[in-house]
């Protein structure tokens, strides 16, 4: 049986028996939520002191206490796993910007997103906002960008999980790099 394959029957068992799914699952999906968590951080401002693992574990306690997640198979998994570790890394960095700007005052989204980093990396504020305002516009190729990039999934795993052809995938995915580069371009 492949991994996808192990991931999706253990995923299957998550309803009726959590504790051993899950302890099922932690060695299987441990190595990949890792290199997602460190793609992530690389994005990441130099001085970052968050490391994979930690990020990893946090994005790990969060998913297990979601009542509601009904994880279908591995893509859906992972697509799930990366947008938690997303919010993640944007709760932690407007925590840094409200310490910045003085505790618990609040500022306006102009106030507290700097574009660049001095290192020349894309703030993450300002990358998690644009894909926001391209889900707005576009969701399917928001949510395509998210788990080509975000999520690590191959295109035809993106393609098998949203029910899409491969090549709805590909245009989606180019428009929103376009978007994307365009928006960061104007940040």
């Amino acid at each position: 049986m492949s991994p996808g394959g192990d991931i999706t029957a253990i995923l299957k068992r998550w309803s009726t028996d959590r504790a051993a799914a899950l302890e099922e699952l932690t060695p299987v999906v441990y190595a990949e939520l890792r290199r997602i968590a460190a793609a992530y951080l690389r994005r990441e401002r130099a001085n970052q002191t968050l490391q994979p693992t930690a990020l990893v574990h946090e994005a790990y306690l969060r998913l297990v206490k979601q009542e509601s997640a009904d994880l279908e198979d591995r893509s859906h998994f992972f697509g799930v796993a990366a947008r938690v570790m997303r919010q993640i890394l944007v709760d932690a960095a407007r925590a840094r910007q409200a310490e910045k700007r003085g505790g618990g005052n609040k500022v306006s989204l102009d106030e507290i997103i700097e574009v660049r980093d001095a290192g020349g990396a894309w703030n993450f504020l300002v990358l998690h906002e644009a894909l926001d305002k391209l889900a707005e516009q576009n969701p399917r190729t928001a949510q395509v960008v998210e788990l080509r990039y975000f999520g690590g999934l191959q295109l035809e795993e993106i393609a098998a999980h949203l029910s899409i052809s491969l090549a709805t995938v590909k245009r989606d995915q180019a428009l929103g790099n376009a978007w994307l580069r365009h928006a960061l371009s104007r940040a």
